[in-house]
């Protein structure tokens, strides 16, 4: 059984922000799975379906970005998903906007909702899907909380079909497929 998280904070203020990458491809895998993630449990709002033959659990933590791992445990630990098969998205202020980036573990990178994880799951070795969002300009919390122009949004909504199809190679095949195919790419 794979855990399928996207990072992000609840609430219409935060729907499309930068920051709300992960919920947004969480959501796109929802709509191509024909499930909804609606249900309340663990911190956060969850659906299940399969990928394939595999049994997957959609999450969205519903704690805000700093604690999302206090969610991400307890779906892990409830269905006794190995740290391997827990799979993360969220936003990446390193990367250009419509950029993917795909690592089999790491560190935080200064990400709030990876710190929280890596924290509460005692592990890096989860692998992850980064979604570029921009570097900021000037004030980053502002940067990651802000909307993306039409520019950007049209660049994302690319992006966030092709982390979409990444996270379906990770669990129809590997993170190694995933990687070989998905790593660097960008729209152009």
């Amino acid at each position: 059984m794979y855990l399928i998280v996207g990072l992000g904070n609840p609430g219409p203020d935060y729907a499309s922000t930068r920051h709300n990458v992960g919920f947004m491809v969480v959501d796109k895998i929802a709509e191509e799975m024909n499930v909804k993630i609606d249900k309340n449990k663990f911190k956060g709002l969850i659906a299940e379906g399969r990928i394939g033959t595999e049994k997957i659990l959609l999450l969205k933590p519903m704690t805000f970005m700093n604690l999302s791992g206090e969610s991400i445990v307890e779906a892990a630990n409830f269905y006794k998903v190995p740290v391997e098969e827990i799979i993360v998205i969220f936003d990446d202020v390193s990367l250009d906007i419509g950029k993917i980036r795909i690592r089999k573990k790491g560190s935080a990178g200064g990400h709030n909702g990876i710190k929280s994880t890596i924290s509460a799951l005692g592990s890096d070795n989860f692998p992850r899907v980064k979604i570029g969002i921009g570097a900021a300009k000037h004030d980053l919390v502002k940067h990651v909380l802000g909307k993306f122009s039409p520019e950007e949004k049209s660049v994302l909504d690319q992006a966030i079909t092709a982390a979409k199809e990444s996270v379906f190679k990770i669990v129809k095949e590997s993170v190694d497929s995933a990687i070989s195919e998905y790593n660097g790419f960008k729209v152009e």
